[in-house]
């Protein structure tokens, strides 16, 4: 098993800087970023990546951004994202990315919680929630926007373009300015706590992390691998997977701008990685699954292919070849599962990622019957994004072992643990709760509740501060029972209501894409969310949705009553986090009248 020691011993002295320099230096004719232009593909090869950045930099350098300062990048998945970020690394200084959906107050926060001296931002309503706030922060003396076809970016904010005609800096010394103990980037958390953190990454944190990852492929290898970026680079999980990773193993990146358009992109792109968070996955699976309903020959066709695609994927995670008997099963049904497999535009992959939250297991395990060698991945801003992972010997329903030089335990409640080179430097400004995360050892404390099986594979069991207690004094996991009922088709998001109350409840979310079409073929003329929220049949087929979710748990455990909302939560909401992670105090706040009704 390898070390944090021996991790750290392979990228000793090194930086995101550096690495980026060998990569241009080694691969400069290779294709590295990709996007669409209108109906038109552009694209940059490492050696142009590497001089736009360089050329930034510049520009950067005469604005006065120094060493050890901080740049504020607010913008969709897109091309100069990259650009910007290795710019203000070639300088010494911090980039760091927010939501590009915050609104003013909360970029005035956060420039001025890491004390930001520039901001890059997309476009003029990016720019008009900067102005708004400008005043209020101290620190910004520079404002550079990408787009501005009309000239509407009043006088005193850059243009992009006009920072790109400068001339290079040499990426050769350039990449020696930052050193391995700078920050490379502070990730903010997304708030659902209290205000939102500023967690440090330093150089060491992000190669160390890069290095442990890649040595997670067995025997594949990553290198040069397709990617589509489409979830927020303000998350940790997108900046690690597509951008750190991309610039060590030399990927090919193609920038989506919005998650929806992610079918297309797939198609297009036939990405060799794919990373997603569970609702992602959950769309796909009820994308699919609801065209294959509209026919009973495919709906059976594809259900005979997912059964024997099941059994194989158990036995190919074990690494040994299928039985013979089994591969001529396989063979029989092998054509069904490539349709839908090409049909996702994933027929190309070589891991499929699963993280930020638990995905329902029948959802992990649809995917893998189709031959998708698909994950689940766990970690934490914290920890650099990972924590623990096995890409292909997976268990179901654990989040696989710790990766390479991280250790991983338990304390005596249960709450897991981590120490290695991919745990943060602390919050920053924040030395109360950084010692409430750290202890003097240099163990994390997590906040989650796990166990490992006999091989050593975590699985997560609930988040600690989440664990509902009912006035009864039972200890129960929402999460355990929100993803048992987000495994029927019918419900897209599930919030479970408990603490300090006689029973639990749920609020359940229809599914947009779902719904409608099992409402027609059960030939119901109104199709809409609100109405299908109130509609009999709609209420009977949740109930003995809840009813089979209940059956798997203990009766203390089980839904009791639940209200149906006829609306769609949304990522970046009251509801949901940037990468649909829930929020439960919100959905407190914003349905209490529909959760007091179940109680009165």
């Amino acid at each position: 098993m390898v070390t944090s020691d021996e991790v750290a011993a392979r990228v000793a002295g090194q930086t995101v800087a550096t690495r980026f320099r060998d990569t241009v230096q080694r691969h400069p004719d290779r294709v590295a970023l990709r996007w669409k232009d209108g109906d038109a593909w552009r694209e940059l090869t490492w050696a142009e990546y590497g001089e736009r950045s360089c050329r930034l930099a510049t520009a950067l350098s005469a604005a006065g951004v120094v060493h050890g300062e901080r740049v504020v990048l607010m913008m969709r998945n897109r091309h100069e994202f990259h650009i910007a970020d290795m710019a203000a690394l070639l300088v010494g200084a911090t980039p760091v990315s927010i939501y590009n959906s915050s609104a003013p107050e909360q970029v005035q926060y956060l420039a001025s919680h890491c004390g930001a001296v520039a901001a890059i931002v997309e476009d003029i309503d990016y720019l008009e929630r900067l102005l708004k706030v400008r005043d209020e922060i101290p620190t910004l003396a520079t404002v550079v926007v990408i787009e501005d076809p009309d000239g509407r970016a009043p006088d005193g904010v850059e243009h992009w373009s006009a920072l790109l005609e400068h001339d290079p800096v040499d990426l050769v010394a350039a990449a020696e300015i930052a050193r391995p103990n700078d920050l490379a980037t502070i990730i903010y958390t997304s708030g659902t706590t209290g205000p939102p953190k500023g967690v440090m990454l330093d150089h060491d944190n992000v190669v160390w992390t890069v290095e442990s990852l890649l040595a997670c492929w067995d025997e594949l290898d990553p290198f040069f691998s397709r990617m589509v970026s489409y979830l927020p680079m303000a998350h940790i999980a997108e900046r690690m997977v597509s951008h750190y990773q991309g610039i060590v193993g030399a990927f090919e990146v193609t920038s989506c701008p919005e998650p929806s358009q992610i079918g297309s992109y797939f198609a297009a792109v036939r990405p060799e990685i794919v990373f997603g968070v569970p609702r992602v996955w959950e769309k796909l699976h009820a994308g699919v699954l609801a065209v294959a309903r509209a026919n009973p020959e495919q709906q059976a066709a594809l259900e005979a292919g997912i059964e024997v695609g099941n059994r194989a994927a158990d036995v190919r995670a074990t690494r040994q070849p299928l039985p013979p008997e089994l591969a001529a099963e396989l063979a029989a049904v092998q054509p069904v599962l490539d349709f839908v497999t090409d049909l996702l535009g994933l027929d190309q992959v070589k891991s499929a990622i699963s993280g930020a939250a638990p995905i329902p297991q029948d959802v992990l395990r649809f995917f893998r019957a189709l031959g998708v060698e698909m994950s689940e991945i766990y970690g934490l801003s914290e920890t650099s994004g990972p924590m623990t992972w096995t890409p292909f010997r997976v268990h179901v329903g654990t989040v696989g072992e710790p990766i390479p030089g991280c250790e991983v335990t338990l304390a005596d409640d249960g709450e897991v643990l981590a120490r290695g080179g991919n745990i943060f430097r602390g919050y920053l400004n924040d030395p109360e709760r950084t010692s409430e995360a750290l202890d003097d050892d240099g163990w994390l404390y997590t906040g989650d509740i796990g166990e490992f099986d006999a091989e050593g594979y975590l699985k997560i069991v609930d988040r600690k501060k989440e664990l509902i207690i009912t006035a009864g004094g039972k200890n129960i996991s929402p999460a355990n029972l929100e993803a048992a009922l987000k495994a029927f088709p019918l419900i897209g998001q599930v919030c479970v209501i408990g603490d300090q109350r006689p029973f639990i409840s749920a609020v359940l979310v229809l599914d947009p894409e779902v719904s409608p079409a099992w409402a027609a073929n059960q030939g119901i003329a109104e199709t809409s969310l609100p109405a299908l929220a109130e509609h009999p049949d709609v209420l009977a087929e949740l109930q003995r949705n809840v009813d089979a979710a209940n059956a798997k748990f203990a009766r203390v455990e089980q839904v009791k009553k639940f209200v149906v909302l006829g609306e769609e939560w949304m990522p970046d909401s009251e509801e949901l986090t940037p990468t649909s992670k829930l929020k439960r105090r919100g959905v407190h706040a914003k349905y209490a009248d529909q959760i007091e009704s179940m109680y009165s």
